[in-house]
């Protein structure tokens, strides 16, 4: 059996490693490590971008939502 060359890293070592380098999941652009976690903070807080609706519309939406779960449970009603 052949042992590897002296210059391969063992995978234990680079499961240890601690990454120093990140890319941006936007553009794929090289940043650091606190730029990255900057820019990860800023995703997840991000606006609100889900429609404003109608009060009218919403109730209707979740009327819809009942009647499909209220017609998986007893599918005999609301026919």
């Amino acid at each position: 059996m052949a042992l590897p060359p002296p210059e391969d890293v063992p995978e234990e070592i680079l499961q240890t490693e601690i990454i120093t380098d990140a890319r941006s999941p936007l553009n794929g652009e090289p940043l650091t490590v606190a730029e990255y976690e900057e820019l990860i903070a800023e995703l997840q807080e991000g606006p609100d971008i889900r429609p404003r609706l109608s009060p009218e519309l919403e109730y209707t939406i979740y009327l819809l939502h009942l009647r499909r779960a209220i017609r998986s449970v007893f599918p005999f009603l609301l026919q």
